[in-house]
């Protein structure tokens, strides 16, 4: 089994996922917890994410091992991507 030393999810919550997809991110944030570093980018509150996987029990039990041990940062600033964007514009 290949071995990731570390994983990104980028925009988790973007689209939402299905049955299936939720139950395979459970299984593979559980197989790296406390093992692997795992980076996760959302711009979901914590408290819209049982939108994202559909189960409340799923919900809390992923969120439990995402936010155990971890540092989370909230960051509440314009997207890095528009700043060009704004930038042509002017």
């Amino acid at each position: 089994m290949h071995r990731c030393r570390k994983l990104t999810v980028d925009e988790l919550g973007y689209v939402p996922l299905s049955k299936t997809g939720a139950e395979l991110l459970f299984e593979t944030i559980s197989q790296r917890y406390e093992r692997a570093l795992t980076l996760i980018t959302s711009n979901l509150p914590f408290d819209e994410r049982t939108e994202i996987f559909g189960s409340e029990r799923l919900t809390g039990a992923l969120l439990d091992r995402i936010t155990h041990d971890v540092h989370i940062l909230e960051m509440n600033s314009d997207s890095y991507r528009l700043k060009p964007s704004r930038r042509k514009r002017t």
